[in-house]
């Protein structure tokens, strides 16, 4: 895409050949729960004036002098090839204006994008360390579909809750107050790092370089000890695998986090990356920018909703397959329940006494395929 290098002021990033998105909207590779979020937020009138009033209250100019005074800024002189990196992504992604990028030094691998005006990439020494080019490349391109759908905005509103839930734990009721809107963002925000890892493989065009990425990201720079196979399969028993208890543990331990755990980011863009909507953006197919103004809210929830109700109905685990069975008519919610936590004794499940053989690994005999997206 030698047009690109041009645009760009470089010459060689990459060799092999990309396609471009002129005027993509980011609702192209947004998931539909993020998706919904955005558009409804987009559509409230003077949403924009509001968060700039607030952004005296917000930490953003503190953060942006931090990371001028004690990080590295990207430049031509800088960490060039990060430069050409995220200049590339832009020109990818049709995002005219390149946000400032930052490295930070820290040994943990990490990377975000924050900021309520102007977005601003930072990326730690740990996660430069840690990838090779191609992989880094879906990184920055991540970063990149985090600016394009103004998810800084939110990130650093999440930031600044999050601190602000800290302050007002002495007053009754504040803090709970507070940690129910950050519980609400961090379940967004996790389906927003689903939208973004999608963004970073429109960028990188290679999917096996966004699996190795998040493969290093869970286990160090140790591939020749890893396999991609077997890392998908850890997704698929993880979603699966257990009973009732074991479901209720995952939604405790995923509730404090804003990311996706990384076994279900990589299932997840596998299945989207075999799947039709991205053929069809690879084909050219794909919303445009300045059709933005005239989505439905409507549509959006209703399409959030949707994905949801076959999330539920396809899944593997135990307590989503409760769900399904209740939601079907299916009686003896007692029984069910009982067999679901193994007995509350911790033996092995058993099948009920009579005619009825369903329990909850084979209900209804019908394993839809696994749902990860």
């Amino acid at each position: 895409m030698s047009d690109g290098h041009e645009h760009n002021g470089h010459e060689n990033v990459p060799s092999r050949q990309r396609r471009r998105f002129p005027g993509i909207s980011s609702r192209t590779y947004e998931h539909p729960a993020d998706r919904s979020a955005l558009v409804a937020l987009r559509k409230l009138s003077g949403f924009d004036t509001v968060f700039k009033a607030l952004s005296g209250l917000l930490p953003e100019r503190s953060l942006r002098l931090l990371f001028l005074s004690d990080s590295v800024r990207v430049s031509d002189q800088q960490f060039a090839h990060l430069n050409v990196m995220l200049r590339d992504a832009c020109y990818i992604l049709d995002l005219e204006k390149v946000p400032p990028m930052y490295v930070n030094q820290d040994p943990q691998p990490n990377a975000m994008c924050i900021g309520l005006d102007e977005p601003i990439i930072v990326v730690t020494t740990g996660l430069v360390e840690l990838l090779d080019e191609e992989e880094m490349r879906a990184v920055v391109g991540h970063e990149v579909g985090h600016a394009l759908s103004g998810h800084s905005v939110y990130r650093t509103i999440l930031l600044f809750l999050t601190s602000l839930a800290v302050r007002v734990a002495w007053i009754p009721l504040g803090n709970l107050a507070i940690m129910a809107i950050v519980t609400g963002l961090r379940e967004w925000f996790r389906k927003s790092e689903l939208s973004a890892d999608r963004a970073g493989l429109l960028v990188g065009q290679d999917l096996q370089a966004s699996m190795r990425g998040l493969m290093k990201i869970a286990g160090g720079n140790h591939l020749h000890e890893m396999n991609v196979d077997a890392f998908l399969a850890q997704a698929e028993e993880y979603e699966e695998g257990g009973d009732l208890r074991d479901s209720v543990l995952k939604i405790l331990n995923v509730m404090p986090r804003s990311h996706p755990f990384t076994t279900v980011r990589a299932a997840e863009l596998k299945k989207w990356a075999e799947s039709r909507d991205y053929q069809r953006i690879m084909d050219g197919h794909y919303p445009r920018r300045d059709e933005d103004k005239d989505t439905s809210v409507r549509d959006s929830w209703r399409e959030s909703a949707n994905h949801y109700t076959t999330h539920v109905k396809s899944s593997k685990d135990p307590l989503m397959k409760l769900v399904t069975d209740l939601a079907g008519g299916a009686g003896d919610l007692g029984e069910r329940v009982r067999r679901g936590f193994g007995g509350f004794t911790g033996a092995s499940p058993q099948p009920p006494q009579g005619p009825e053989t369903d329990t909850p690994d084979s209900s209804g005999d019908e394993q839809p395929p696994h749902d990860k997206s």
